[in-house]
């Protein structure tokens, strides 16, 4: 099976870099079934990242109040993704609008799973909040057993 994880989000806006630490530390893996890749998080995009593959696990920030470092998942070929979690910055068409309008084209991965975990500070500058560090190791583990159903 062919895994991609996607770490979407900026490295220099606080807790949004969360994505990316996130792919390069699957990516550190070097497991020979997963892909890790960061990403920007326009939606297009994103659904050109996921053509041709079986399984995909998207991981991003969210901002819903929740308390920070809350990890919540979701099966997103099987349900909505909730738009006002993921923060966008410059892209109207970010993430959730990606996953809408892959379902209505008839282009969602086999397997697709988004990963959220909810950051405290998006404000310019690098490194995750202590909360949001404290969810990585188990948003890693997450995103390479999710696929394959471990």
């Amino acid at each position: 099976m062919t895994v991609l994880v996607l770490g979407v989000g900026h490295p220099f806006r606080g807790d949004d870099g969360l994505g990316p630490v996130v792919a390069e530390r699957v990516a550190a893996l070097a497991r020979p079934d997963v892909t890790a890749l960061a990403h920007h998080g326009e939606g297009t995009s994103l659904m050109e990242c996921w053509q041709g593959i079986d399984a995909v696990v998207v991981v991003d920030a969210t901002r819903s109040g929740a308390p920070p470092g809350t990890v919540r998942c979701w099966d997103a070929g099987a349900e909505k993704l909730p738009a006002g979690l993921f923060p966008k910055s410059s892209h109207v068409f970010g993430l959730a609008e990606a996953v809408e309008m892959a379902r209505l084209l008839g282009r969602l991965p086999p397997r697709l799973t988004v990963i959220g975990v909810e950051g405290k500070d998006f404000a310019a500058g690098t490194g995750l909040s202590p909360e949001v560090s404290a969810a990585v190791d188990r948003v890693v583990e997450m995103a390479c057993l999710i696929p394959t159903g471990q």
